[in-house]
């Protein structure tokens, strides 16, 4: 799949669920109101689509949520998609995760192909860690990362830098991660969906937070490409490599190689775009994956250049209205 300004297509985002057990204040309003379980995609149904990718280029496949752990018998899917794995049609099958289920699950995720995961974690303080889910529970995420690493999963850690929250805690977290032997990736703040606050005070340019480090680490550029956006260094005093997804100050469009499908089906090009393909009339439709195909062709065929996001005083509303949790974050 190649789209109009002549990027190949070969990492496939899926959200499994719209749902989480979290409620991550940026990511989420507090009173969620989530999508009809009726209108989810089943199981079968996501498998047939990630299927229908893979035979058309894909990759990489992550899944995501939501908080994929939570969707009813994922392990099932995951199985069933490690068949690509075995086949070599596939080269890493992987997913996204608060961690607070991993204690249950990692084994079983080592057991069907997955070789490493992205684990979101915004700080090591226990309270600081309640108030930006909520109510989530610091204790059961280490030791879902613990047991993660015990079965010898590769973790990441991503963590969202928050003004004023967490954003002098970046070098103590970076430490940590970096003493277990695990990458840290920095992300930005984005303007998706209604939390109910402004994003304004939550936004931390990455750009900013670099220089901090720089002042203190030193920071060697590398040309590290793990198939994502984020751009690597790597941080002599510690040894590990330290990454920054910053789409507000420097967008990652020209060498995006990625679509996303929500959990109902639909397949969104551009994280930053309204933009929309119902792949679930298709896949519906038809026994066989003409149709299907025919709507990705016709969607990858207008994928935007890039996205807009866009966060001050005089734009602080989303830039788009659909929450990450239901595009997959």
């Amino acid at each position: 799949m190649t789209d109009p300004f002549g990027r190949s297509i070969s990492y496939l985002r899926v959200s499994v669920t719209d749902r989480c057990d979290l409620r991550c204040f940026y990511c989420m309003s507090e009173d969620m109101t989530f999508l009809p379980k009726s209108d989810l995609l089943t199981l079968e149904e996501l498998d047939r689509l990630c299927s229908a990718f893979i035979a058309k280029g894909v990759r990489k496949l992550r899944l995501t949520g939501g908080e994929p752990l939570v969707r009813r018998n994922v392990m099932s899917l995951v199985h069933s998609l490690s068949r690509h794995l075995d086949s070599g049609a596939l080269n890493e099958l992987t997913l996204t995760t608060n961690g607070s289920l991993l204690e249950k699950f990692a084994a079983e995720l080592k057991d069907n192909g997955v070789r490493r995961i992205n684990v979101s974690l915004d700080t090591l303080d226990a309270a600081k860690f309640r108030a930006i889910t909520r109510w989530g529970d610091l204790d059961k995420v280490l030791r879902g990362i613990e047991a993660a690493r015990s079965v010898g999963l590769k973790v990441k850690i991503n963590a969202v830098a928050l003004k004023n929250l967490n954003e002098d805690e970046i070098p103590s977290l970076m430490e940590w991660a970096h003493g277990k032997d695990m990458d840290l990736t920095l992300i930005e703040v984005m303007p998706m969906g209604d939390i109910g606050e402004g994003r304004i005070d939550q936004y931390l340019p990455l750009s900013l937070l670099r220089a901090r480090l720089a002042a203190r680490y030193t920071l060697t550029d590398l040309p590290d490409d793990t198939g994502g956006p984020a751009r690597y260094v790597r941080v002599s005093e510690t040894g590990g490599r330290l990454g920054f997804i910053t789409p507000m100050t420097h967008n990652f469009c020209e060498s995006c190689n990625r679509v996303r499908v929500t959990c109902t089906g639909t397949l969104h090009t551009c994280l930053g775009h309204e933009d929309a393909s119902d792949l679930r009339k298709p896949l519906r439709a038809s026994s066989d994956d003409s149709l299907l195909a025919a709507t990705i062709d016709r969607a990858i065929g207008l994928k935007p250049k890039g996205h807009d996001f866009i966060i001050d005083r005089r734009h602080n509303r989303p830039s788009v209205s659909r929450h990450m949790s239901v595009t997959g974050g």
